[in-house]
């Protein structure tokens, strides 16, 4: 006769998690890429800008359990740049989002190409190890007109 082990405390704990709504996006503010009191004409425009932090956490839509993820965010600017400290206070808004790591780094590169309509952007999780698997998810966005500046063959 076979008897089917107790089930251990904690072993069916799911936590709750906050719906996509949660993802606080009017917190997001920005500033001009050129000072409009800076006479200077910078060479070498545009400016890459590179955005890293270790510290982006949604959760997994299934137990609600923390994913920890390495994010990178480069961009080119058009004519604004995201500030810094609204740019935390977005990313901690995902610390209870239920998500998958596919569509949390989309919904980034949506969010932030909304906000600043940049001339280029790519941004890259790497959500580290979980059951033996990694996963790094990278998307990337070009602005119309430079799309079809890197097809002209005259280049």
């Amino acid at each position: 006769m076979t008897t089917t082990p107790p089930c251990q405390p904690g072993f069916d704990r799911r936590y709750d998690v906050q719906g996509l709504d949660a993802i606080d996006v009017a917190v997001l503010d920005t500033f001009a890429y050129v000072r409009q009191d800076d006479p200077a004409a910078y060479p070498g425009e545009p400016m890459d800008i590179e955005i890293i932090t270790d510290e982006f956490s949604p959760v997994c839509p299934w137990s609600g359990l923390p994913d920890f993820g390495r994010l990178e965010i480069r961009y080119q600017p058009r004519e604004k740049c995201v500030e810094l400290k609204s740019l935390k206070y977005y990313l901690t808004s995902y610390r209870f989002v239920g998500i998958y790591h596919e569509h949390a780094t989309r919904r980034l590169l949506a969010d932030l190409t909304q906000l600043l309509d940049p001339l280029s952007m790519t941004i890259r999780c790497d959500y580290g190890m979980r059951g033996g698997l990694n996963t790094v998810c990278t998307v990337r966005y070009v602005a119309p007109e430079r799309r079809e500046d890197a097809l002209d063959p005259q280049d």
